[in-house]
């Protein structure tokens, strides 16, 4: 049997490689590329399989960066032939969102733009404002990204303050409302006073306005209002007044003129570099501008391929009632009527892609694409400094290359209490928190009252390498998640610490790492006594402090909810006969050990588990007497 680590990349087997691509027929459908790990790094669709998979292959000076690496990687390729290429479309963009592949990340997760996230997937469902479009539960709904954040919180303010909604993340009281449900505000969530049915509905109108359905939902909110004065309902009917009113403040004075302003429209475009595309959305609804979303992506195709993946992949997240029908886009589109015709089939209405040449509608684009020209060059200026500083410290550490991926390591404790580590990671000197880690500290020798920093840090390190150590397959040049640069908050003796354990596991030749000193901002390097000449405010040092100074803001964070954690249930621990997994359920019930506290024995045993002679006990505990 041969083993991932005995295969060899196709690029590197000619022979083999080619007997593969004869293999693929030139039919519509969805292609898989696999590593020597046998998992799927890449997933595509085309009209025609062969001769698009070949492409990869033929001539890797016209392939990006991202894409050169993803096929120096590639040891199998697999193929699923559909029918017609809008299956081919379908079937991809359902693969894609089952298997996440790693190279098929096309717009970039910079927490650049925020999102708004209905958690449909609660019984009574929260909205709020993220900058991660994850959540891991497939009935949540997401809406964005949105440019101007300011304006999105706003609109989510405004809302609030429209619709009895649920105003406090947790109750501030256990057995009773606050003020808000007293002022109508909130319709006594925390207490249940209103159904889930009854709440879901409220819910959905607000979904309607981060649809762009504003001027739909007062539609239907004038028909309630008559309904209601005409059942002389006058107190209902004033409500719905004010919230039309309301929803009417929301709507934007920006008019954009167009012919026919009852139909709803998107209009995007791009302005890209050598690197980089900047994608801009406008959603247009009834003649108003009621959304601007952000999108960034990799330059690695065609503008007009780029607009129709963004299409794709923000189409496909969105319900059938948010999918305007006509969209005008700034190149043509590749596939554009597969496209469309995928979307009127969901829509169940006849959806149109055009890409305007002259007058209002062209007039738009152009607009757009000045909108997105800005966002461009304000990216650019970021990256400028950015990349000055990755120059400056690849000049003061004499590195090979550019480091795009530094980790930053940071322990925290309280005297040896609750002792944890993190890492956190930048990626072309920008902060990516999608790939940060938190460690609990196992050493038994770190406890509280005796603390060692030099072995915490050394047993992160070994965790986190571990699998490069065992498998050297792993280091591989091109792979994503091994670093550039390692960065330890600390002196000497933190970095000779590090620097042990990685010659132990035979990765000090591939891995350069350094430590800086908090005091005077210091450099030190392996087997150096004497630190880096340097300056603390020179762009490459700056770039290591601002990488020291979040390795520590994220170890102080969670050191701080371990401490809060352990304290809240270091009392209940103290209570014969109460697990882990009661203590979980009493918490989830109360929310507070306050609130156990106060409760009587009867409110106690309503919890799941907890039956009346424990709660009797639990009782007991906090009332001695």
């Amino acid at each position: 049997m041969t083993t991932s680590a005995q295969i060899v990349p196709l690029l590197k087997d000619p022979e083999r490689l080619e007997n593969r691509l004869v293999e693929i027929p030139p039919e519509p459908g969805v292609y898989f590329m696999r590593d020597g790990s046998d998992r799927i790094i890449y997933i595509g669709k085309s009209r025609k399989l062969r001769s698009r998979v070949r492409s990869y292959f033929r001539d890797s000076q016209k392939l990006s960066e991202r894409i050169a690496t993803m096929v120096k990687q590639v040891t199998e390729i697999e193929f699923i032939v559909t029918d017609t290429e809008a299956e081919a479309l379908a079937l991809e963009a359902n693969l894609i969102k089952q298997h996440q592949p790693y190279f098929n990340v096309l717009l970039k997760d910079d927490k650049k733009y925020p999102y708004v996230c209905i958690t449909w997937s609660e019984e009574y469902p929260r909205i709020f404002i993220t900058r991660k479009r994850k959540s891991g539960k497939e009935k949540d709904k997401f809406y964005g990204p949105y440019t101007d954040s300011h304006l999105l919180r706003e609109i989510l303010r405004i809302s609030k303050r429209i619709f009895a909604l649920k105003q406090r993340p947790q109750p501030l009281f256990k057995d009773r409302p606050c003020l808000n449900y007293d002022l109508g505000r909130c319709p006594g969530v925390c207490q249940k006073l209103i159904t889930p049915e009854e709440y879901r509905k409220t819910v959905q109108k607000v979904a309607m306005v981060f649809q762009g359905r504003s001027q739909e939902l007062i539609d239907i909110l004038s028909i309630q209002m008559q309904k209601s004065a005409e059942a002389l309902n006058f107190e209902s009917a004033a409500r719905i007044r004010d919230q039309i009113t309301g929803l009417k403040s929301l709507s934007s004075n920006q008019k954009v003129a167009l012919p026919d302003d009852t139909i709803s429209r998107d209009a995007i475009a791009l302005a890209a570099d050598d690197k980089h595309a900047c994608i801009q959305l406008f959603q247009i609804r009834a003649g108003q501008l009621v959304g601007r979303l952000g999108f960034v992506a990799d330059t690695h195709a065609e503008p007009g391929a780029i607009l129709q993946r963004v299409l794709e992949e923000h189409y496909q997240a969105a319900d059938a009632v948010e999918i305007p029908a006509e969209i005008l886009v700034q190149h043509e589109l590749p596939d554009g009527e597969i496209l469309a015709d995928v979307l009127t089939q969901r829509k169940q209405r006849k959806v149109t892609i055009l890409a305007p040449q002259r007058q209002t509608k062209a007039e738009l684009i152009e607009m757009v694409e000045r909108n997105a020209q800005f966002e461009l060059q304000r990216m650019q200026k970021l990256g400028d400094r950015n990349h000055q500083a990755m120059q400056d410290l690849t000049a003061i550490l004499d590195l090979p290359d550019l480091p795009h991926r530094i980790e930053g390591y940071d322990i925290s404790h309280i005297q040896g209490a609750n002792a944890v580590a993190s890492q956190v990671v930048f990626l072309d000197g920008i902060s990516a928190n999608q790939h940060y880690r938190h460690y609990k500290i196992k050493n038994p020798t770190v406890t509280a009252g005796h603390s060692d920093d030099f072995a915490s840090l050394a047993e992160v390190i070994q965790r986190r390498f571990r699998k490069y150590s065992e498998d050297p397959e792993l280091l591989r040049q091109g792979n994503p998640d091994f670093p550039d640069l390692i960065m330890i908050d600390g002196g000497k003796g933190q970095l000779s610490s590090v620097v042990a354990v990685l010659q132990e596991m035979n990765l000090l030749e591939d891995l350069r790492v350094v430590s800086l000193a908090k005091q005077r901002e210091e450099i030190f390097l392996p087997g150096e006594s004497a630190p880096l000449s340097t300056e603390a405010e020179q762009p490459g040092v700056q770039l290591l402090r601002r990488l020291r100074d979040e390795a520590h803001r994220f170890a102080v964070s969670f050191h701080r909810q371990q401490r809060s954690d352990k304290l809240t249930r270091s009392r209940l621990d103290e209570i014969p006969g109460l697990g882990h997994h009661r203590q979980k359920q009493l918490l989830a019930h109360f929310r507070s050990v306050d609130y156990i506290r106060q409760a009587t024995p009867t409110q106690l045993a309503e919890v799941a588990g907890i039956g009346p002679r424990l709660a009797q006990e639990i009782y007991d505990y906090f009332h001695p007497s």
